[in-house]
């Protein structure tokens, strides 16, 4: 997609860091903006800078894993603004720990949050968008689906998040397919980001109660403390990640990497693959890494 004046994005998780920088990117391009965040004070702090900005703003308090939510959400943006231009399905949510350790609430809350979130929008807003692509041979349009590192490497200690990001990358790269099959003014991007400074270690203030937090096991409180150190001295921006995800919709590029040396642990694993050896040891670079996680595990609970 070319340019961005006038046109609509919807972007979830916008209350704060990729979504909310996103926001403010495409509310300086001269895009209307409809945000989503299951945080309602944040959300309405973004709201009101992205309308100051100058952008026709509308706000959702909603939870992206509940199907009817996102479904509102998309009749709303279709009365408001018509077909929408790009969709950032972007919200997210974070677990740790040994992977049968996690609850059944665990499975459910992260699994909903971020691979069910991504499905809804794009099951809600994909067939809008082809709709507005035959009746308007001007029409443009971007998806892109925020994955993560952990999509492509399965590293140990944090399991359920390593699925719900690989089943997200399957979910993009099937998704550019399809999309080929019927369109070419409809493309897409996977967002494949390694640690960032952003509140994804903090997301248990946004579990919903039904979702009960479990007490957590020596992994999963190791896993939480290993997450916010390395999230918070994460060397790139939520901004520069922003500009990445735009960058990639004008030049329909499909995969975004923020760190693209950590490819090298891809390759490793495609090496596993074809070889059809046993996976690599992850911290074969770095053992004393594996070594203290280890030890940190065997330690008394």
């Amino acid at each position: 997609m070319k340019t961005f004046q006038g046109k609509t994005a919807v972007i979830t998780g916008a209350g704060s860091g990729f979504g909310l920088e996103t926001s403010r990117l495409a509310a300086q391009a001269g895009m209307n903006v409809v945000m989503a965040d299951v945080q309602q004070d944040a959300l309405d702090r973004a709201a009101g800078e992205i309308e100051a900005l100058g952008a026709r703003v509308l706000a959702f308090r909603l939870d992206v894993s509940k199907a009817d939510q996102v479904e509102t959400m998309g009749r709303a943006t279709f009365e408001c603004f018509g077909a929408p231009n790009f969709v950032f399905n972007n919200a997210g949510v974070g677990v740790g720990g040994l992977i049968w350790e996690h609850t059944l609430k665990d499975w459910e809350w992260v699994v909903g949050v971020n691979l069910m979130g991504v499905a809804h929008g794009v099951r809600v807003f994909t067939p809008m968008m082809l709709d507005a692509a035959r009746q308007d041979p001007a029409y443009e349009g971007h998806i892109t689906n925020t994955a993560s590192m952990a999509g492509l490497v399965n590293l140990p200690n944090m399991g359920v998040y390593n699925v719900t990001k690989s089943a997200v990358v399957s979910l993009s790269e099937t998704l550019f397919q399809d999309l080929a099959l019927v369109t070419d003014r409809i493309h897409c991007s996977v967002l494949c980001p390694y640690f960032v400074p952003t509140g994804i270690h903090e997301s248990e203030r946004n579990r919903p109660q039904d979702m009960g937090s479990a007490h957590l096991t020596q992994s999963q409180r190791i896993a939480k403390a290993k997450i916010a150190k390395a999230v918070t001295s994460g060397k790139i921006s939520a901004a520069q990640i922003a500009q990445m995800v735009m960058d990639a919709m004008a030049e329909r590029r499909f995969y975004i990497f923020s760190h693209p040396n950590a490819l090298s642990a891809v390759q490793t694993r495609l090496d596993d693959v074809m070889l059809s050896r046993n996976p690599s040891d992850p911290f074969q670079d770095r053992p004393h890494i594996g070594e203290q996680l280890r030890a940190a595990i065997h330690a008394p609970d």
